[in-house]
């Protein structure tokens, strides 16, 4: 039967000898062996041992608990233990990483931004984020959760929104209007992106339109000023304008 010296289990395992002689007073995991020489030498089962130790130490578990639970729970009943953790961990990393990107892009929209307005969009969106899929049928839902931009996300369609609105307040701000060619060619790429959104579902873009113009509160979306909203419908009216010959 195959065994392994102290030095070798804290060289594999990447744990101190120290603290291996330390669980061996404590009788948290004792060697199977020593010798004459007090030379300590680990068995299989030690190891598996050594590793419910590491799982439930990861879990932040006291050392006098750990004892206490090396019996009671097997090997697969501690690594679900701490599969689930995992999980948990990994969750609360994702919804981090999303407020993170959610707060990129609102620097990117937002020439001033203050704490004021950063803390009334995170609290809408924890509070509300979904709010606006309750105005759409089940299979309008399908097609939405997959392509409306989200600002935790930093996919190609959501830059180009974000882009698209800057663009538009820079041309509010130094009075350019929206029947120009500079708004008639932010008519043509919001035109283009929205095809992509709805996929060329008119009907449901109309429809999405009319709920992004009501209140933040109603729909949890991210707000977007009265005037920069108006004046993206007079970009397009006119781009339709031209298109038709009008």
């Amino acid at each position: 039967m195959k065994q392994w010296t102290t030095g070798q289990v804290s060289k594999e395992r990447n744990i101190s000898v120290r603290t291996l002689r330390y669980y061996d007073q404590i009788n948290l995991l004792n060697p199977s062996y020593k010798d004459d020489n007090g030379r300590r030498y680990y068995s299989e089962e030690d190891l598996f041992k050594l590793e419910k130790i590491i799982i439930l130490k990861s879990l932040s578990l006291p050392l006098k608990n750990i004892r206490d639970l090396l019996d009671k729970l097997s090997y697969k009943q501690i690594l679900m233990s701490h599969h689930n953790y995992l999980q948990e961990q990994l969750s609360k990393i994702q919804t981090s990483i999303s407020n993170t990107a959610s707060l990129i892009n609102m620097i990117d929209l937002e020439e001033c931004l203050s704490w004021e307005h950063v803390s009334r969009i995170v609290q809408t969106s924890q509070n509300s984020s979904k709010k606006w899929m309750d105005y759409f049928e089940d299979d309008e839902k399908i097609l939405l959760q997959k392509t409306i931009p989200n600002l935790s996300s930093n996919e190609e369609i959501t830059q180009r929104y974000i882009s698209l609105l800057r663009r538009i307040k820079w041309c509010i701000k130094h009075n350019i209007k929206p029947k120009s060619d500079e708004g008639y060619q932010i008519a043509l790429e919001l035109m283009d992106i929205s095809n992509d959104t709805f996929q060329g579902d008119t009907k449901l873009m109309d429809k999405f339109w009319k709920i992004r113009k009501l209140h933040t509160e109603e729909t949890g979306l991210y707000p977007i000023s009265d005037d920069v909203l108006e004046y993206i419908e007079q970009c397009i009216s006119y781009a339709t304008e031209i298109r038709a010959g009008i």
